[in-house]
């Protein structure tokens, strides 16, 4: 008889999988089997991972990331350079959680965009909270909410991230706008906040490519000293993947 009001109940709760759980349970003799402890078990088991998968769903849908990458379909053939033992340290998360930056440095084609994605899909996967930005639209996005009164806020959503990443840094000179905007976002991630970077240039060649020595320093100083450093080599894999 406490049957249905108690499904109610649990509706009103906000406990829609443990209602659905509970209208199982009855409708499935077995269910007598187990005690009532395991039962409660159960049920709570399934509200609770129902949760998680809707709290991952909206990590992932606002990370950017896009099309998803996994760090199991990375290729380790030994003419990338990419050292599995440090991959599988980085998947375990300890940098995030340790406030470090990770480097990603190679030549166009040669998978950087796809290791950077896969790693922010793992953070998404360990409950940290991510952001993928292609540097190009980056400066242009910081732009639009300036004129539009929004950029404190933007870049303040943007500092809470756990882990940001930008990809293609430095594929353009950077102007002087877009140096200070750089480094006011990583000013506000140092040492509280890991940020990942791809870039086709290597790292000495930065300073010159950011332009403006005092900020290049500054900005270079906040990237790179606390960071890992991979450096991706060989043939373009899409080139691979065509042949």
């Amino acid at each position: 008889m406490l049957t249905h009001p108690t499904i109610d109940k649990l509706h009103r709760l906000r406990l829609p999988v443990m209602a659905q759980g509970l209208r199982e349970q009855i409708d499935r003799p077995s269910s007598g089997d187990l005690t009532f402890e395991e039962r409660l078990g159960l049920l709570a088991d399934r509200e609770l991972l129902e949760r998680e998968n809707k709290k991952l769903a909206w990590r992932l849908a606002k990370s950017r990331i896009g099309k998803t990458a996994c760090l199991e379909d990375i290729d380790y053939r030994a003419s990338r350079g990419l050292d599995r033992s440090l991959v599988q340290e980085l998947a375990g998360g300890e940098w995030i959680k340790s406030h470090r930056n990770l480097l990603v440095i190679g030549p166009t084609g040669v998978g950087k965009t796809f290791f950077a994605r896969a790693l922010g899909h793992q953070a998404c996967l360990l409950g940290f909270s991510g952001l993928f930005l292609r540097t190009p639209r980056l400066f242009p996005e910081i732009a639009l909410a300036r004129e539009a009164g929004k950029a404190s806020r933007l870049l303040a959503a943007w500092a809470k991230m756990d882990l940001l990443i930008l990809d293609d840094l430095c594929l353009l000179p950077l102007t002087q706008d877009q140096r200070h905007d750089l480094l006011e976002i990583l000013e506000d991630r140092w040492e509280t906040r890991s940020t990942l970077v791809t870039s086709q240039y290597p790292v000495d060649l930065w300073h010159e490519r950011i332009g403006e020595p005092t900020l290049a320093d500054a900005i270079l100083d906040r990237l790179v000293h606390n960071a890992y450093t991979i450096s991706l080599k060989g043939d373009s894999m899409r080139k691979r993947l065509k042949a």
